[in-house]
């Protein structure tokens, strides 16, 4: 029970890392990105190539995957994005979701439509021993990553001057501008930061979750049951669902594996109802 207990909360917090991106856009900046797994793609992508065909270091390759994410987050806001922020949602769900299908396509075009083989560094395999118990070294890593990335992103929101402008210029457009913040400038760089997340997740999960050009649909409905649960535009909200959700789909699919995919959806159905505003709500 204790090691699926662990394991559960290692996979939730991989859940989290790649949501909390989403969480980010689509809670602070109203905008339902349905292409945000994409972003998490691309930086598995960007891993596996730097690690297999350049041969540079995993953990170099984690930031180089964060900023590849961010920066084509950035230039796709620019571009795109921001043209159909006062649009509808289904406008907005239909053009990310083309966005998705189109970066199905190309990473079928450029990387082929299988599973990318995954090397990690020998001290990320087997097992170690933690206060008596064996558990996987690459999952413990991820918690690991999980509570400094949590802890940096909770101060960048909660106690900095940009944190500040981004809940300023979500609750008052016109009056944020007003008080002289780039309003246009910050909702850049807070997309740039929840596709940068993403990448960042995407690079982390190439030996959990896999990674083949399907990738963005078939997490696409993690992603947002996390963000949905937890409640979007907030930090604890995203993590409590995700190690919940974690630890219930690892647990379901280990004790009861016939059913074990299920149980993930009925646990959403429950803490919908119960909580339909999510766990936690963002604070204006």
């Amino acid at each position: 029970m204790i090691g699926v207990l662990f394991d559960g909360v290692a996979y939730g917090s991989l859940l989290f890392m790649i949501s909390v991106g989403l969480s980010v856009t689509m809670g602070m900046m109203n905008f339902v990105n349905l292409a945000h797994g994409a972003f998490a793609m691309l930086g598995g992508y960007v891993c596996v190539m730097l690690l297999d065909r350049a041969g540079v270091p995993f953990l170099a390759t984690l930031p180089l995957a964060f900023l590849a994410a961010a920066l084509v987050g950035f230039i796709l806001e620019r571009t795109l994005y921001r043209r159909l922020y006062k649009a509808s949602h289904l406008d907005q769900v239909l053009f990310s979701i083309g966005l998705t299908f189109m970066a199905v396509a190309g990473a079928t075009y450029f990387f082929g439509p299988t599973q990318q083989p995954v090397s990690l560094p020998d001290w990320l395999r087997g097992q170690v021993s933690l206060f008596g118990l064996e558990v996987g070294a690459y999952r413990l890593f991820l918690i690991g990553v999980v509570v400094v990335v949590t802890a940096l992103l909770g101060l960048l929101i909660e106690r900095t001057r940009f944190g500040a402008q981004i809940r300023a210029s979500v609750d008052n457009h016109t009056a944020s501008e007003g008080l002289g913040i780039n309003v246009s400038r910050v909702f850049s760089l807070t997309f740039a930061l929840g596709s940068g997340l993403a990448g960042l997740g995407g690079g982390l999960g190439i030996d959990v979750l896999g990674l083949d050009p399907s990738f963005p649909v078939k997490y696409m409905v993690y992603f947002l049951l996390v963000v949905a649960v937890g409640g979007a535009g907030t930090i604890t909200g995203p993590l409590l669902a995700a190690i919940v959700l974690g630890v219930f789909d690892v647990a379901g699919k280990y004790y009861v594996p016939e059913v074990g995919a299920f149980v993930i959806y009925a646990l959403m159905v429950v803490l919908l109802l119960a909580f339909p505003a999510g766990l936690v709500r963002r604070k204006a």
